[in-house]
This record gives structure tokens, C-alpha cells and sequence, in this order.
């Protein structure tokens, strides 16, 4: 089979999931896949044990990445951020209540967390679900992270240039979620194998009604099938 390229993450990474993230990885390994990269949310109750697990994590050869700073909001932003709410985001997309400079703010301080915990970020940042929200791509050079994931892609910061990679998911949380996963997820299947392709997981994915599809997915594009060619 010719496999696309495939950048594979684990999404929300705090201190509520990391047993549901403990088995994703599992999941992963045991599809031949190598250390996915996880998207860590800073600014919870992290404890010692969950930075020590965070430690051990990398250590084993997962990059983290920062992903927002609280994933969560305390109100919408707006009609617009009220219907990607209902659409998409649910209450997580916390760069919609923000301006340029909040935004920035928010990913500077998440940049800076790693390091005060003996952690080392691996220079990308993907705002929860996706969204960044009112940061003009000509600021983006003023924060540390040196490449930003949306929905479109991966953008590099030094290069200004897109890396368009279409993107497979699976947390429905509802009937439209669904609805618009599998339609978008069989699109992107279908993109030539050179154009790449990205698997962002949820930690509760194996509990929502696309887990079959989601586990049929690692199977189809792991770099190393257990068995496989």
C-alpha cells in the first residue's frame, strides 16, 4: 500500500485524562505507530506526579506541544464564536474570546510553562480546536512557538509558508459532529498519498461512536503495520 505521510497527535493532554492518553498511546504502539506528538494544556491543577508523567513522556520520545493555556472559556466571544461552539468547539476554544494581544499573551505564557517544569516544548503550538482566532499571521512572530497548527495546516513562522495537510478526527460529541466528521474525514481520505495527512486523537475517542472508524484509520495508515509491509 502507498501510505501518505501521516502526523499523528494526541489532543488535550491535562491532568483529568492523562489514564485515557495513557491508552491512546497503547492504542497507537500497538498499530506499529511511534511516540505521537501530545498536545499539552498548561494551565490546570497540574501535580508532581502529572509533571513527572509529562517528564517520562518525552523522555520516551514524545514531543509536546503547547495547546492553549485552560482549554475552556468562561463565555462566547460573539455569534460567530457561539456557533463554532455548536459546529465545532463546543466550550474550548479559548483564543475566540480574545484579542491579538490576549492571544499572544496566552501563547507566551504556555510557552514559558514548559520550561519551568523541566519540560521542553517542541516549538508547536495548536490552539484548541483548532482555532486562533483574531492573531493577524503577521504577529505571529512576536511569541516563541516557532509553528502553528489550525485547521488548514501547519504554518512555519520563520519560512511563512503553509504546509497543507488534511486532517482526520474523531471526537463527536453529538449527531451534527458525526455528521461533519465522517464527511470530512472520507474527503481527506481520499487526497493523494503525497499530499500528507494529520490524525489529531482525543483522549475519550475510543468511547464516542466513531472509535471503530478511528481504530480502522491507525490500522490503515501506520508507518510500521504490525506484520505489514
Amino acid at each position: 500500500m502507498n501510505r501518505p505521510d501521516v502526523h499523528l497527535s494526541i489532543h488535550d493532554v491535562m491532568p483529568s485524562t492523562l489514564d485515557a492518553v495513557t491508552a491512546l498511546i497503547d492504542r497507537c504502539r500497538s498499530h506499529g505507530w511511534p511516540p505521537p506528538v501530545l498536545l499539552v494544556v498548561p494551565g490546570l491543577a497540574w501535580d508532581h506526579d502529572g509533571i513527572a508523567q509529562l517528564q517520562r513522556w518525552q523522555a520516551d520520545g514524545h514531543p509536546l506541544a503547547g495547546h492553549g493555556w485552560r482549554h475552556g472559556i468562561d463565555g462566547f466571544g460573539g455569534l460567530w464564536h457561539r456557533l463554532h461552539g455548536a459546529l465545532i468547539s463546543r466550550r474550548v476554544a479559548e483564543h475566540l474570546c480574545l484579542d491579538a494581544d490576549g492571544i499572544l499573551a496566552l501563547m507566551r505564557r504556555c510557552h514559558a510553562w514548559f520550561y519551568r517544569h523541566g519540560l521542553t516544548p517542541n516549538g508547536l503550538y495548536v490552539p484548541p480546536a483548532w482555532a486562533l482566532g483574531a492573531l493577524p499571521r503577521r504577529r505571529l512572530g512576536e511569541q516563541p512557538f516557532s509553528s502553528v497548527e489550525t485547521l488548514k495546516g501547519v504554518y512555519s513562522i520563520s519560512r511563512r509558508r503553509w504546509h497543507y495537510r488534511a486532517l482526520l478526527g474523531y471526537e463527536a460529541g453529538n449527531t451534527c459532529q458525526k455528521q461533519i466528521l465522517t464527511m470530512s474525514n472520507a474527503i481527506n481520505r481520499r487526497r493523494p498519498p503525497g499530499a500528507g495527512l494529520r490524525i489529531g486523537l482525543h483522549p475519550h475517542d475510543a468511547q464516542l461512536p466513531l472509535a471503530n472508524v478511528m481504530e480502522r484509520d491507525l490500522a490503515r495508515f501506520s508507518p510500521r503495520p504490525p506484520g505489514g509491509d
